[in-house]
């Protein structure tokens, strides 16, 4: 296994400094995804952007999570499971929802579960959705424009889920309580 290092603010290549202040100031920590994506100022940078973007598409906070957290599952990340678990309870996601996201089985509201379905075929197909899929997305309520905001998020999570399988990045005191291995039979 290549070791990676775990920065924070003080011990940082210069450039990527600003970013983990900033994601210091907002959690009161330096997630440690974000201290190893530090490595490369650019992508630690890019991903807070994408995430501050992500924030402002039109899906809700709830909605973004239960994006974010499908994704996750597909991609098997462990430190994104935990994370997104522990900020999923303060974005409105009640614990059956939670616990159906973790575990990979249907989400027990109709219009969440579609918004997970989707979402899962996007990761799943490469992002080839087919008219069906689409169809069933928007019968959901959702718009032409969250299927963007989808894709956004899709990509927020893709580019953590890869680095924190490549660096096998610890997950942090703060989201320990949700440590996540997806189930056996999934």
């Amino acid at each position: 296994m290549t070791d990676f290092n775990l920065y924070d603010e003080t011990n940082a290549p210069e450039a990527a400094r600003p970013v983990l202040a900033t994601a210091k100031s907002a959690f009161g920590f330096v997630p440690n995804l974000l201290g190893t994506l530090s490595e490369s100022p650019a992508a630690a940078e890019a991903y807070l952007t994408l995430a501050g973007i992500v924030d402002k598409t039109s899906l809700s906070p709830a909605e973004r999570q239960i994006v974010l957290l499908t994704v996750s599952y597909e991609n098997t990340c462990h430190y994104c499971m935990a994370a997104h678990s522990t900020l999923a309870g303060g974005a409105g996601v009640d614990a059956a929802t939670l616990n159906a996201l973790r575990t990979g089985t249907p989400l027990p509201d109709a219009r969440q579960n579609a918004l997970a379905r989707f979402t899962r075929t996007l990761v799943r197909e490469r992002g080839y959705a087919n008219d069906a899929d689409i169809k069933a997305f928007l019968d959901a309520g959702f718009t032409k424009a969250n299927i963007f905001d989808v894709i956004t998020a899709t990509a927020l999570k893709t580019i953590s889920n890869y680095a924190n399988h490549i660096a096998e990045t610890p997950v942090d005191d703060a989201f320990k309580a949700q440590t996540w291995a997806k189930p056996a039979a999934a």
